[in-house]
């Protein structure tokens, strides 16, 4: 029996080897299906970063349009902000010269009125002295009946009034 012993040992020792290679070829063939596993996921992934890379420029070119368009309206918003004060000063200025021509009209009128009344007084004043003359030369007065001033009614003067700034046809909105 004695011999045997080795025999068996060794058996024994290789067979402990052949288990324990056994174990690692186990081990290794897992190892390899989780590293495959992992490369898939890895290449998955990989894809998913392109597809979020491409959407990612894509909206980076979107905003770039965006941000050009709200800038491009800006600048129309200046224009139409610089446009609508110079509309504004326009209308003040009409407004001005509008309110300074009815001043003008008003005071011409009021001039032509006193003008009126100075002339209706001169004309009763010449009559009077006619009529006078008529008496101190004992003529016959051929006005008597005809010239006597019939009551001149004064027409209301119409009071134009001003125009309030700020009122009118343009719409600040």
């Amino acid at each position: 029996m004695a011999p045997s012993a080795p025999r068996t040992r060794a058996a024994a020792a290789i067979r402990m080897k052949q288990i324990a290679l056994d174990n690692q070829g186990r081990t290794i063939r897992r190892l390899r299906a989780q590293l495959a596993n992992e490369r898939q996921g890895l290449a998955t992934m990989k894809k998913e970063l392109e597809y979020t890379q491409v959407a990612l420029e894509a909206s980076h070119k979107v905003i770039a349009g965006l941000t050009e368009i709200g800038l491009s309206m800006s600048k129309k918003i200046e224009r139409m902000k610089v446009k609508k004060q110079q509309v504004r000063a326009n209308h003040v200025e009409c407004h001005q010269k509008f309110q300074a021509r009815i001043h003008e009209d008003e005071d011409s009128m009021q001039a032509q009125h006193f003008l009126i009344e100075a002339l209706v007084d001169e004309k009763d004043s010449l009559l009077q002295t006619i009529h006078g003359l008529q008496e101190a030369n004992n003529a016959p007065a051929p006005f008597d009946n005809d010239w006597k001033e019939e009551l001149e009614e004064e027409p209301e003067e119409e009071e134009i009034e001003d125009i309030p700034l700020g009122e009118g046809e343009i719409d600040d909105e």
